[in-house]
């Protein structure tokens, strides 16, 4: 990953800003695009990566502002080597109970988030022969109770990266997608403290997965890293699963 130009979406938390701080210690320049400004002040000091680490604001689900940040790294770095999708919300609840602006927002962000992005950066991909690494979900494989809105949206990532990758499979551009299990993530970590104990909560989470646990953001990152990186160069349209044994 040296020296390789690197965008994540929802790279100022979670899995996506684990995933900036393990290809930067392999020598990537990584830019961050997120809604927020002081969350990407914030990222940028963890990650204390000087110049090899920038912030750029943009929504997701607005088109115009994936063109811009896609534009953004052509300026800072003359091109894109890695798109990485990690931009993403979560909302559960019985089908009758959502709402129209909640409906509407879980599709923009998991959905069209990252077909804009992609699209935007496809033409700076086919230039360098790069690929893209979307964040999937095990709700995307299979489904899950009161979640049909969130599995719906990853469902369609999944078929959009095996789609992705059949379509620029002739210009060496590699399309693959990680789908996590529950990781430990500020998202994660809101779930469980809105329970009335949390430590009751992470067990009866991590207990339907086979190996006990519930996962890091530093694995879901470097299973990222493995796919954007040359040693997954015959990999492509793969859904790689990152669950603790729960879809085995």
């Amino acid at each position: 990953m040296q020296e390789k130009r690197v965008l994540i979406s929802g790279g100022t938390s979670g899995i996506g800003l684990a995933a900036a701080k393990l290809l930067l210690s392999a020598g990537a320049k990584t830019a961050l695009m997120g809604r927020s400004p002081s969350r990407g002040a914030d990222a940028l000091q963890e990650l204390s990566a000087g110049s090899q680490a920038v912030f750029i604001q943009g929504d997701v689900s607005n088109l115009q502002d994936c063109r811009q940040a896609v534009q953004k790294v052509k300026e800072l770095w003359g091109g894109l080597d890695v798109l990485i999708n990690s931009a993403g919300i979560y909302l559960e609840g019985a089908i009758e109970d959502m709402r129209e602006e909640q409906i509407a927002s879980v599709l923009d962000i998991n959905v069209k988030g990252t077909y804009y992005l992609s699209q935007a950066a496809v033409p700076l991909l086919k230039e360098t022969r790069g690929n893209i690494v979307n964040v999937a979900s095990d709700a995307g494989v299979h489904g899950n109770y009161y979640c049909s809105l969130y599995c719906a949206s990853k469902g369609a990532v999944v078929m959009f990266t095996r789609a992705l990758a059949l379509e620029l499979a002739g210009f060496g551009v590699r399309v693959n997608a990680i789908a996590p299990g529950d990781i430990l993530t500020p998202l994660t970590e809101a779930q469980l403290s809105a329970a009335s104990s949390r430590e009751e909560a992470l067990r009866e989470m991590a207990s339907v997965y086979p190996l006990g646990r519930i996962g890091t953001a530093v694995e879901a990152a470097a299973a990222i890293k493995f796919l954007a990186s040359a040693e997954a160069g015959f990999i492509t349209g793969t859904i790689l699963s990152v669950d603790g044994g729960l879809t085995a």
